[in-house]
């Protein structure tokens, strides 16, 4: 707390002003409303911008996010559907390379289908079926020479379009698999089919998680929303998807599905629950058709993990920013705090000035006044001198006098009170003449003696014990003889004031090389110690209420400084606080 008081500067630490022009002069209310109109004028700008470029910089984030979803679909869509068209050319090319009757001979299918596997892999079975719809030739891990096809959908279909690639469903070996048939027609308008059976292990691979990454959850889709694939979120094959079946595009597209709710979703045959993640999640879902198949590619991905960068780089903005704005601040209110104090050292500079003039006529007032008392009050104390003489002379002529102790007495008692009377004057006299500057050369000790008697009784009715020692080793010095009675009457006068009935004053005075140290010293209440720095200032005062203006000890330590000495102050509360004095033995008289 003590270190924060430190920084605090100095119109922060002033009174709040008082009087018809306060508002002027309250400087904490000025640095408030300068601090804020420079913060709105800062940070009203840097808001905005900062607001536009967060919305700007996400969107761009988003449309990327998005465009690398539907990169990755646009890709992986034409990986399956080469692998898909791999395999159906593989078949046009056996059927277009080879006769229906070639086909039918003994270990002809069976070659073709090792050459097949070992040139392309992942084919379980071959079959040519002629335009009955009975298989004729054959070769795999199942019997079905002479299987009727005649009532297949897909044997009808064919004949239709001449080539079928079918969705995926378990068979007799229960492991997924899809069928894919080639129809070729002879010369006579019959025709046959070539059929086999294809593990859709590369077409799971291709998807996996650890080929797609951290993009989401990539899978088949057939035209029913059966999955034909594995789902990361949605579960095994042929199990439902619970998601809509996206509208036929023949290029790739997304949207976004917001706030995934559990409770709206069917159950995944087979399938693992809805991960705890996408509860509540935007998902951005993008999707193609495979060409000439019954799939439908879908990538589904959670929106925070598209983001993942974004939200990176959002906190590192963040950071960023507030570090930029702390700097700002900080700035802007050094610079406020610099200009107030500015304003307030120079309001304080011109009004010290003011009251500085206004002293300087007062004490000039005070001292034509002094004059013209003592001048007044001489003419009578010559005339009393005078017929007080008179009356002395003729008593002394009178033998009847000569002897009457007691009125020679009250005549001597009349001669020495106004001898005292015109030391009064004189001295009176003295103090009108120090108003205006003039350097001579004094008695350090005379001066003392004679500021002491300006405070008239005082010390005498409160019973001030006063100690002087000034040494007669202490040396004259040539100074200016006002300025120096002014310094010691507003030092004195601050120690009656600060010390209680029965107090003790100490002036002394020591010689230094070149200089004369005067120190005067009372054992009063003392200065709090978070003061001592600020007594010197315009203004400051431990009197609060108590008829204090603030000005004496500044105009002290001015005139110090005119004088060209120093002076410093000790104090400890309770105890007393001591003044030190330090003046040349001569005052520079070309100072400019």
């Amino acid at each position: 707390m003590a270190l924060f008081k430190k920084l605090l500067p100095a119109f922060w630490q002033r009174e709040s002003a008082s009087g018809l022009y306060k508002q002027l002069f309250d400087y904490r209310r000025l640095w408030k409303v300068a601090a804020l109109i420079s913060a709105v004028i800062v940070f009203l700008p840097l808001g905005l911008l900062t607001a536009y470029e967060y919305k700007v910089t996400k969107a761009t984030f988003e449309s990327e996010a998005l465009a690398r979803s539907t990169r990755f679909v646009a890709k992986t869509r034409r990986t399956e559907s080469f692998l898909l068209s791999k395999k159906r050319f593989a078949l046009e090319f056996i059927i277009n390379d080879n006769t229906y009757e070639q086909l039918l001979q003994p270990g002809r299918v069976a070659a073709l289908l090792e050459n097949l596997n070992r040139g392309l892999g992942l084919f379980i079975d071959l079959g040519v079926i002629d335009a009955r719809g009975v298989q004729r030739a054959y070769s795999g891990p199942y019997h079905f020479e002479n299987a009727d096809y005649s009532g297949q959908p897909w044997f009808k279909e064919i004949q239709n379009r001449g080539i079928f690639i079918s969705d995926v469903f378990m068979g007799l070996r229960n492991l997924p698999h899809i069928i894919i048939a080639v129809k070729k027609t002879m010369e006579d308008g019959s025709f046959y089919v070539l059929r086999t059976s294809v593990s859709i292990e590369r077409l799971t691979e291709i998807l996996s998680y650890e080929q797609t990454g951290e993009v989401g959850d990539a899978f088949l889709i057939n035209h029913d929303g059966i999955l034909q694939t594995p789902s990361r979120y949605f579960g095994d094959v042929l199990g439902r998807a619970p998601l809509a079946v996206p509208d036929f595009s023949d290029h790739t597209e997304g949207y976004q599905l917001n706030g995934v709710n559990p409770d709206k979703l069917p159950p995944v045959n087979g399938g693992k629950p809805l991960p705890s993640s996408l509860v509540g999640e935007t998902l951005v879902i993008s999707y193609a058709y495979v060409e000439n198949s019954p799939f439908i590619l879908m990538l589904v991905s959670p929106k925070s993990e598209l983001m993942a960068q974004w939200h990176k780089t959002k906190v590192k903005i963040a950071i960023f920013l507030a570090c930029t704005v702390a700097i700002i601040l900080l700035v802007l209110l050094c610079v406020v705090t610099y200009l107030v104090n500015a304003i307030y050292i120079a309001d304080q500079k011109r009004v010290m000035t003011l009251h500085e003039i206004e002293y300087s006529e007062k004490m000039a007032s005070i001292g034509r006044l002094a004059a013209g008392i003592a001048h007044e009050i001489n003419n009578p104390l010559a005339i009393i001198n005078e017929k007080a003489g008179l009356i002395q002379d003729l008593f002394m002529i009178k033998k009847q006098y000569q002897q009457d102790a007691k009125l020679l007495g009250l005549i001597d008692s009349i001669v020495s009170s106004v001898e005292r009377c015109s030391v009064i004057t004189r001295r009176l006299l003295s103090f009108a003449r120090q108003s205006e500057s003039n350097i001579t050369r004094i008695n350090l000790g005379k001066i003392v003696t004679e500021v002491l008697s300006f405070l008239g009784k005082e010390p005498e009715y409160r019973s001030i014990s006063i100690d002087i020692d000034i040494k007669e080793g202490v040396s004259d010095i040539v100074t200016d003889k006002g300025k120096l009675q002014q310094v010691l009457l507003n030092i004195i006068k601050n120690a009656f004031a600060a010390v209680e009935d029965g107090g003790h004053l100490w002036i002394k005075a020591r010689m230094l090389d070149k200089a004369v140290e005067l120190s005067i010293q009372d054992d009063g209440c003392g200065i709090p110690k978070e003061d001592l720095a600020k007594i010197f200032e315009p203004f400051f005062t431990t009197k609060g209420g108590r008829g204090g203006t603030g000005l004496g000890l500044s105009i002290t330590y001015g005139l110090i400084s005119e004088l060209g000495g120093t002076i410093r102050v000790t104090s400890e509360k309770e105890k007393g606080t001591c003044f030190i004095i330090t003046l040349p033995l001569q005052m520079a008289t070309n100072k400019e």
